[in-house]
């Protein structure tokens, strides 16, 4: 595998790992749980209207935090999702270098379809469409372990950042819906998060 396939191999399994911990003290939450300020100020989650980020199924572990958006009521008026947003180390974003059109398509492939499978076998991968979006790429996925859900992965001050967005037990989310929740968890991300030129140099 090349270098740079084996770099994103390693820090997209790395950052699913660090999913699987309840720890929950690192972060630092937001009013009403609606956004989050996490490495140590330097980058904000926002949830979409109707949406609450929940800091006990939240983890920071190192330079690296994902965190989990639900419905903030059972009752709520918006589509039952649950929906995760991982923030890589310093650095990471190295291995989007290629651009996501070369992502779209080493994730079409065997191996990329292994590096999205739960269970880790390409077989049991199908991804349904790729989209590439202001340079971000946005995957459809169906996965025989983790069922049908949307992910957006792309590069945010220096990090890898991915977005993923899933239906509900018993309550999938229509392709539509799955795409534009993780847009627009995207688009906050985007907003809160302005990426700033260095200021020049006056010799």
């Amino acid at each position: 595998m090349p270098k740079a396939r084996f770099a994103l191999w390693f820090v997209l399994v790395t950052l699913a790992l660090t999913g699987c911990d309840g720890i929950s003290s690192n972060l630092s939450t937001g009013s009403g749980l609606r956004d989050v300020t996490v490495l140590d100020g330097s980058m904000i989650i926002a949830a979409p209207p109707g949406y609450c980020i929940d800091p006990k199924a939240s983890v920071k572990r190192g330079d690296t935090v994902v965190a989990l958006i639900g419905r903030c009521t059972a009752q709520g008026q918006v589509a039952p999702a649950v929906m995760s947003v991982t923030i890589g180390a310093p650095g990471s974003a190295g291995v989007l270098l290629a651009g996501p059109d070369v992502l779209a398509t080493f994730f079409t492939s065997t191996q990329g379809r292994k590096v999205l499978a739960r269970d880790g076998r390409s077989a049991h991968v199908i991804v349904l469409q790729a989209l590439v979006a202001k340079g971000a790429l946005y995957l459809h996925v169906n996965d025989q372990t983790a069922g049908e859900y949307w992910r957006a992965i792309l590069a945010m001050k220096g990090r890898l950042v991915t977005v993923s967005a899933s239906g509900a037990e018993g309550a999938p989310l229509t392709p539509a819906q799955g795409l534009s929740l993780v847009q627009t968890v995207v688009a906050l991300l985007d907003k809160r998060n302005p990426d700033k030129a260095p200021p020049a140099q006056h010799r």
